[in-house]
């Protein structure tokens, strides 16, 4: 049994006000977990989407229009601060690649245990009835695989340029729908990830997409403003409403 900590009640209600993130935390094994809510429509059923973000965070302005597309597909968004500021600080200050993907590696079973929590509350809400999807990027893409593998709570998955955790090695049986989205020019995740996570998920019977943006850097999706992240995220919430809506 787990204990659900709600400093603004609404969100859940669903009379926030557009661009306005409500706050609730949700008590995990590691502790206190924030998330920021986006709910709209009080009393109205609608898919919910966890969204991780990469090793910044949450900080910029490109979660305010990722919010804004996925509440149009009749989506609600809310955003998983997995990373704590202590995890920012400790990645921040690693020095190098290697020393990053070591934290990552001590990290990812708190990182995966906060998100089931999550995801375990939400799916439990009337309002979201069951229908819950999971979106991550970067480091929050390899987060989400790890999270979603062989989980019956998950029903749609996207993982924007980044796949499993490195050297993951636990055997995978099954995958939620599956939706990549991925930059041609990535040099942090090369697009022979995005393929061979493709093949995986279809290998053991999940059905699986890639949407390859060409030239996209590896933060494309998150540069505010610009014609090529606005399509991936519509391109995101267009397979996430669908999925969701069965």
């Amino acid at each position: 049994m787990f204990i659900m900590i709600v400093f603004l009640s609404f969100v859940l209600l669903g009379s926030a006000h557009a661009g306005t993130r409500q706050q609730f935390t949700v008590q995990t094994p590691s502790g206190e977990i924030l998330v920021e809510g986006f709910a709209r429509g009080a009393g109205e059923q609608r898919p919910a989407v966890l969204v991780l973000s990469g090793s910044r965070g949450f900080g910029s302005s490109v979660y305010d229009e990722i919010e804004q597309t996925f509440r149009e597909a009749g989506l609600d968004t809310y955003l998983v601060h997995v990373l704590s500021p202590r995890d920012q600080d400790a990645i921040r200050n690693a020095g190098t690649a290697h020393a990053r993907i070591g934290y990552y590696a001590k990290r990812l079973p708190d990182w995966t245990a906060a998100v089931r929590r999550v995801v375990a509350y939400l799916n439990n809400q009337p309002r979201h009835a069951g229908r819950v999807g999971l979106l991550g990027i970067s480091l929050g893409a390899q987060t989400a695989a790890a999270t979603s593998m062989d989980s019956s709570d998950i029903g749609a998955l996207v993982l924007v340029d980044g796949g499993l955790p490195n050297g993951y090695s636990q055997p995978i049986r099954s995958l939620p729908p599956l939706h990549l989205i991925w930059g041609s020019a990535d040099r942090v995740f090369p697009l022979s990830i995005g393929q061979e996570l493709r093949d995986l998920a279809q290998s053991v019977g999940s059905s699986s997409s890639l949407v390859v943006f060409e030239g996209g850097a590896h933060d494309f999706f998150l540069k505010p403003g610009t014609r090529q992240a606005r399509a991936a995220h519509e391109s995101a919430a267009k397979f996430l409403a669908s999925t969701l809506a069965r």
